[in-house]
């Protein structure tokens, strides 16, 4: 296993230069140049370049990028163009907010869509695994962006049942802590910030969830069948065992290995992909501040968190590997036979 680990992390190296390069080659390539977005249109010729200069957009390319990666390494990934700090502090400081959206997006994901695709498969061709697929069909099919706006309209304009946008009442808002203001302010015992919070993020992790419960509600739905029908389930019915059982103990714990790995994926998917979402909910993350940024054309920090969500995806999918193949003891033997 430490084998396999240390060869993945090897594997990982290139990815991420790779990564690096071209998203550093778009912001300078592709992106309109900062120095008149930074300073206003009525700005003059010499300040533009003298902050050129001051920025070091004016050396060389490969200079540019062998200062950028080598910087963060180190941890530094530059600084905000407007607000002067630091990339790692913005971040730092907006991370907890998409951190605490994702993992409830995917706790929604994963419990609706595992028992919808349990239901689907042990009912099928019957009502509810139609309707079971029409809702997975519309997951799919629907944008996030556009799903976060009907669910505004109707839960916060018609029936006034939810907040809008926002994380939290800012007079309730926990100081300190992780971050996680469900967990600080559950930790704190303040139940009123507590159910305030849950309020607020209800709609946007809602939204978020759609498309990767689709996902999983298909996948669960395929490998149940697939268990469905092997011996061990056909031969534990024989013995007498009731349908409930059979479907919880047998069915269900081999069917859960392959959605394990979708669930993982789709948590990396989340915490990288919530930037439409943080949009339209005004959700303090990192996603709708690299949206502000790109707009702003802040290099720093639009570079700072791809290659943040790289190193995300990159960790997670080897933790999904890992945990894979602690739980089904048949890959561990074929890696021993090779």
């Amino acid at each position: 296993m430490i084998k396999y680990v240390a060869k993945r992390l090897l594997q990982a190296i290139p990815v991420l230069i790779g990564l690096s390069i071209v998203v550093f080659l778009i912001m300078r390539v592709f992106s309109p140049d900062p120095a008149p977005v930074v300073l206003g249109e009525h700005a003059t010729a010499q300040a533009k370049e003298a902050w050129r200069e001051a920025n070091g957009l004016n050396e060389p390319i490969v200079t540019q990028y062998l200062n950028f990666i080598t910087g963060a390494l180190r941890g530094d990934l530059g600084a905000s163009y407007y607000t002067h700090a630091s990339v790692t502090s913005e971040l730092a400081s907006r991370f907890p907010a998409t951190v605490e959206l994702a993992l409830v997006a995917i706790v929604f994901a994963s419990g609706i869509g595992v028992f919808l695709g349990v239901i689907s498969a042990v009912h099928k061709g019957s009502f509810i695994d139609g309707m079971s697929m029409i809702l997975a069909l519309v997951g799919v099919s629907i944008p996030i962006f556009w799903s976060g706006v009907l669910m505004i309209i109707l839960f916060a304009g018609i029936l006034h049942l939810l907040p809008s946008g926002g994380r939290i009442d800012p007079l309730l808002a926990p100081v300190g802590g992780t971050g996680l203001f469900l967990i600080d302010t559950l930790f704190s015992g303040d139940v009123e910030a507590f159910l305030d919070a849950l309020a607020h993020i209800f709609l946007p992790a809602l939204a978020l969830s759609l498309y990767s419960m689709a996902i999983i509600t298909r996948m669960t739905r395929s490998s149940m069948l697939d268990t469905l029908n092997e011996d061990y389930v056909r031969t534990a019915r024989a013995k007498g065992l009731s349908r409930g059982r059979v479907h919880r103990h047998h069915a269900l714990r081999n069917a859960l290995l392959p959605v394990s790995t979708v669930i993982g994926l789709q948590l990396g998917s989340l915490l990288g992909g919530a930037l439409l979402t943080e949009t339209v909910f005004a959700w303090p993350g990192i996603g709708k501040y690299v949206v502000d940024c790109i707009l702003k054309s802040d290099f720093p920090v639009v570079q700072g968190v791809v290659l943040l969500i790289g190193v995300i995806f990159i960790v997670i999918n080897l933790a999904v590997d890992i945990v894979y193949a602690y739980l089904d003891p048949r890959i561990k033997y074929s890696q021993e036979e090779r």
